[in-house]
């Protein structure tokens, strides 16, 4: 059985999209890549409409089974996370008028799942991104890599029932990056 999940980097000017295939083994294969863009010049219900259209189109496209969408969080720059939450906004509800369910995941359980540290730079990110995937170069940009890195974890967390994953036949054993990814989901709870 394989998951396919539709993750999506929210924000005005980039937004990152990425659809990833992962068996119940945890291989993962990316099926696409890319990243909606939008000028700052333009009114913001004018962006807003492209990013909602592009994401329309991936979803009759790829037809996926969970969109993973990073949760907004608290930044000193309001414009910044209005702006996120506003195009989160839009993604959201595109996928719920489809009947597709969405799964929020906060930056640092995105990097502990990854990386195997919650505390990893882009860089590192995209580094495991582009080795989990099996990809000749690394997704570029920054937002591309993270949209792939979100429908992974996702899809790792949704096949691995958030608490006990397989790492082998008959192994319940976790990996050191789930174990920190366990972690930095547990201590994102308790900051709530």
């Amino acid at each position: 059985m394989t998951l396919r999940v539709l993750g999506v980097d929210p924000g005005l000017t980039r937004c990152g999209i990425g659809v990833v295939d992962v068996e119940r083994n945890r291989r993962a294969t990316m099926v696409a890549v890319g990243v909606v863009g939008t000028s700052p010049d333009e009114s913001l219900d004018q962006r807003l409409l492209v990013i909602a259209l592009a994401i329309d189109e991936w979803l009759d496209r790829y037809e996926p089974q969970v969109l993973a969408v990073e949760r907004v969080f608290s930044q000193l720059n309001v414009s910044t996370v209005m702006g996120v939450a506003q195009a989160s906004g839009v993604v959201i509800a595109a996928a719920a008028r489809r009947g597709i369910p969405v799964a929020l995941h906060t930056p640092s359980e995105v990097k502990a799942a990854v990386t195997g540290s919650g505390t990893s730079n882009k860089d590192a990110v995209t580094k495991l991104v582009t080795k989990i995937l099996r990809l000749d170069a690394p997704p570029r940009p920054a937002d591309a890599a993270d949209a792939l890195a979100l429908a992974i974890t996702h899809a790792w967390r949704a096949g691995s029932g958030a608490s006990v994953a397989t790492t082998g036949p008959g192994s319940s054993a976790l990996t050191p990056a789930q174990r920190a990814w366990a972690e930095a989901e547990a201590k994102a709870r308790r900051a709530r």
